[in-house]
């Protein structure tokens, strides 16, 4: 940082080299407090040499024992790439506002973004998607990030899902917020899978649990979960909005964006995340109710509200995101005068509904016979709830007795997987489209809104 009066602490060296074809160049550079008779001597090639052999025992034990030089090699690169992409992300967001006119303590100022975040002071050192090209943080790729710096630094993985749930970054209402350029954007709420993910793999790996990350983190994504609930579900109904959510070009609308027609989008993809979002706490409930049974019950109030969520996403109906007829989910668009509408663009909207499922253990339901006796009895009450979920309990488990908890039921299942798994729809030869082929350009899309929508 450089301030107006020229005083800072950035420098850099200027070192102009002519390199022949076919010839190398080296130059080196030491940083050191004081000066050395010969900084570069034989001291600094066996300091270099030293830290490539830390280097090198480092990243082996970081390496699967069986694979081979390439893999290995490349696995070396992904996480050095990950470790490299960490950089210094400073905002102060009220200096920032009253620097363009917008205090927002003043009523009377101009609207521009991140007006409502004046709160925020980031000074933190953030796992970047890209240290050039994309310098500043994004909510959900940093949570996917943790992911893979896991395998790598686990202390560093938490630490940086930690950090957006702080109270300088999280907003009093349990927004997080979603990157540099529009905090109130919406990112899909994946947080809780990360932190899980992360508890369960310092478990495997260094055979240690960390009940008080996982106790803090319960806690602050509480407060998202309330956050989505009110603010992203206006009509109650539990189908949720969410906006543009990370995916491109899967619909005709702008969806972070006032739609022309007038009205608002509920989101199959919103409403999946946030089941996945709901499965998540449940699972973080389950575990920290064996230590402490005050969990218990928030347990079974997420397990409620899986259920109601499953039972509205696979109404059918005009107010359902099922269409029994093209066996796929769409959004549904709530037009203003009350009538509405499934919106029949096929996207990986559709597709997400399957992410929303996790694997239950016999283990973990034996630590839960209370909420498990609750859940089921839910289910004899309302027994229409059935037809929204996949089968569990007595009767449906697989392999080693593990059961699934996931919004798809196995007829719907099928006939997703018959459209994803289709080449001439969404499987390609580089992974799965974002768009079928059955969408073959914009102008089919919008004729194909005009007919639907008038």
């Amino acid at each position: 940082m450089v301030d107006p009066n020229r005083m800072g602490t950035k420098a850099a060296a200027h070192y102009q080299v002519n390199v022949a074809a076919g010839g190398r160049a080296v130059v080196r550079l030491r940083l050191q407090s004081g000066t050395a008779a010969e900084p570069f001597g034989t001291q600094f090639d066996q300091i270099a040499d030293q830290r490539r052999r830390e280097a090198d025992e480092f990243y082996q034990a970081k390496t699967p024992p069986r694979i081979g030089s390439d893999a290995t090699n490349m696995l070396r690169q992904a996480y050095a790439g990950m470790l490299w992409s960490k950089q210094y992300f400073f905002l102060d967001a009220n200096k920032w506002l009253e620097e363009h006119g917008a205090d927002p303590l003043r009523p009377t100022t101009r609207i521009v973004r991140n007006r409502e975040w004046f709160h925020m002071v980031s000074d933190d050192v953030f796992s970047m998607p890209d240290k050039w090209e994309y310098p500043w943080f994004a909510a959900w790729d940093l949570a996917f990030h943790s992911l893979a710096l896991s395998m790598v630094d686990i202390d560093c993985a938490k630490q940086q899902l930690d950090l957006l749930l702080d109270q300088v970054y999280l907003h009093p209402t349990g927004q997080i917020p979603a990157y540099e350029w529009n905090f109130s954007d919406v990112n899909p709420p994946v947080q809780a899978f990360a932190a899980i993910f992360l508890y369960r793999t310092e478990q495997a790996l260094h055979r240690r649990i960390d009940l008080d990350f996982l106790k803090r983190i319960f806690g602050k994504l509480t407060a998202n979960f309330g956050w989505w609930v009110n603010r992203k579900d206006r009509s109650g109904n539990n189908l949720y909005e969410g906006g543009f959510l990370g995916l491109d070009n899967i619909g005709v609308f702008d969806r972070s964006a006032p739609l022309p027609t007038g009205g608002y989008l509920e989101q199959a993809d919103g409403t999946a995340w946030v089941a996945l979002f709901c499965e998540n706490m449940l699972e973080i409930a389950c575990e920290l109710a064996e230590y402490d049974s005050t969990y218990e019950d928030l347990a079974a109030n997420y397990a409620l509200q899986l259920v109601l969520i499953a039972r509205s996403l696979n109404a059918v109906g005009a107010d359902g995101m099922w269409d029994e007829d093209d066996g796929f989910y769409y959004d549904v668009l709530r037009l203003p005068n009350g009538t509405s509408t499934r919106l029949k663009v096929r996207s990986m909207v559709g597709l997400l509904p399957l992410c929303a499922t996790v694997v239950t253990e016999r283990a973990q339901r034996e630590k839960m016979p209370k909420l498990v006796a609750q859940y089921q009895a839910r289910l004899r009450q309302m027994p229409e709830l059935l037809e929204s979920l996949h089968p569990t309990g007595p009767g449906h488990y697989g392999v080693a007795e593990h059961g699934i908890i996931g919004l798809v039921n196995p007829q719907r299942l099928r006939r997703i997987l018959t459209r994803m798994l289709d080449e001439n729809e969404f499987l390609s030869p580089y992974g799965i489209r974002s768009l079928s082929r059955y969408m073959p350009s914009t102008l089919t899309c919008s004729r194909f809104m005009a007919r639907n929508i008038g």
